[in-house]
């Protein structure tokens, strides 16, 4: 059955493989079991938000499974879909003042009602056929810029997740003097594993680094405390992760928290004010370009695009859609496709059935909590698997037109502008904007199509009228 519905034998993968890159896609992404409902919640920032952890935690599961299960058997890709970082701080940061600024008590509940209607708009948007169209203007080249960026920005977030790249307020970021701590042992250690293991093309290259990973930071924890006086009172042991991250599970299997708190509590009433729709645009530009870049990105690293087209794009762009409308319904934010799936990509995967087992984790996830706790609150477990599966994005850097300045110059602003503004969506629009404009001011521009056009002027006015003037 499951060679009929996936092709397996076609796409040149098998079930072993399949399960092995589902569970490499989901350990590289687990953190968001944890990280959601902290930020969520305002735990993460000691500034309760009044949603409730636990129903944020179920709501992200139940979400995530449910999108990335429709892109599992609708679109048969092996992409991964949950709650979204950068939606989910601009949820709690900006969308949630302004509902309490205009002076709406319940103002998560409005703030869930904008991301509901902005996922409606994109499900019509889905539907209609817009977001295909928007996709295939989109020029090979600011295509495998995308790929190369999202390379550079994960593999950017795993050295900053682990701590060997820090925050700096002269230089904004700089290299983490403290490279003999233990965070930097399991992080170093697991990396060499995996890039070792890689080049020798061992099977399960990821999912031995991630284990290794956590073979190795249980060993140190449980040595801590044998560890002599100097050493433990360094800044390189007291102030790691590891010392106050990482914590043995407490037990194996707990049942999921309810899911009452949160459950239906959105008011989209309210979030049709004048005030608050200004959000809706934004969650629906960050949703849209967020998840044509990751398409993209991890499409054109598994070699899916055909002639610049993505078969079966429709209802690919489908499935996130449905995510975060059945998200904000249950209690959390934006539902978008995970660049965390070229982890899996990279370790074999190819079809669906990837993420019907990336699907089935995070339901089980719900019942192994203690465990995705352990292993999800303690980033240099996998933080080596998204510096490895940055490395291996950036060959798309290959396929740009370098020779050609029209192509390159808007390119170039887009693999460098992921990372550096932190958002796939705002790198890509850099791209999508200066595209037009080069190759028009270059006597070019009977090459550029009326839809290039119009996604340009309408991403400058955007960032011109809209984001340039939001809180």
């Amino acid at each position: 059955m499951l060679e009929r519905l996936f092709k397996l034998s076609a796409n040149q993968t098998t079930i072993q493989t399949e399960i092995a890159a589902g569970m490499a896609t989901f350990l590289t992404m687990a953190y968001i079991v944890v990280v959601q409902p902290a930020v969520l919640s305002g735990k993460m920032f000691a500034q309760p938000t009044g949603m409730d952890f636990g129903a944020v935690m179920t709501a992200t599961c139940l979400s995530a499974a449910l999108a990335t299960a429709i892109m599992a058997l609708y679109a048969r890709y092996p992409i991964a879909q949950a709650p979204g970082m950068g939606e989910n701080f601009f949820f709690v940061f900006s969308a949630i003042p302004a509902a309490a600024a205009a002076g709406f008590q319940n103002a998560w509940q409005v703030a869930l009602g904008a991301v509901f209607i902005s996922g409606v708009l994109f499900l019509l948007l889905s539907l209609l056929g817009v977001r295909e169209m928007i996709f295939n203007a989109v020029t090979p080249s600011l295509k495998n810029a995308a790929a190369a960026g999202i390379g550079l920005f994960i593999a950017f977030i795993g050295l900053q997740n682990a701590g060997v790249i820090i925050k700096d307020p002269g230089t904004a970021v700089k290299l983490n003097a403290h490279l003999a701590s233990p965070d930097m042992l399991v992080f170093f250690a697991a990396l060499l594993l995996t890039a070792v293991l890689q080049a020798r093309r061992a099977r399960g290259a990821i999912l031995w680094g991630i284990a290794a990973a956590t073979v190795l930071a249980a060993a140190l924890k449980a040595g801590l405390p044998l560890m002599p006086t100097s050493w433990a009172a360094s800044p390189e042991v007291s102030g790691s992760m590891l010392a106050t991250r990482f914590q043995f599970a407490r037990g194996v299997v707990a049942m999921p928290p309810s899911l009452s708190p949160t459950l239906f509590k959105l008011d989209c009433l309210h979030a049709l004010t004048p005030a608050m729709l200004p959000f809706i645009a934004v969650f629906l530009f960050m949703l849209t370009f967020d998840g044509i870049g990751t398409l993209i990105g991890v499409c054109e690293q598994a070699g899916f695009m055909v002639d610049n087209k993505l078969p079966r794009a429709k209802q690919a762009m489908i499935s996130d859609a449905v995510g975060t409308v059945a998200g904000a319904a249950m209690g959390t934010s934006t539902v978008t496709s995970f660049i965390e799936s070229a982890a899996g990509v990279e370790q074999g995967g190819r079809t669906g059935l990837t993420g019907l087992v990336v699907a089935g984790l995070f339901l089980l996830a719900l019942f192994f909590s203690p465990l995705v706790l352990m292993m999800g609150s303690y980033p240099p477990l996998t933080s080596p698997a998204l510096v490895v599966v940055g490395a291996m994005m950036m060959r798309n850097a290959a396929k740009i037109e370098w020779n050609d300045p029209a192509a390159s110059v808007p390119a170039f602003l887009t693999m460098i502008g992921i990372p550096l503004s932190y958002s796939i969506a705002d790198g890509l629009a850099l791209g999508i904007i200066a595209d037009p404009l080069v190759r028009f001011c270059a006597g070019r521009g009977r090459e550029i199509g009326w839809l290039t056009w119009l996604l340009a002027i309408l991403l400058l006015a955007y960032f011109v009228f809209i984001r340039g003037r939001m809180p």
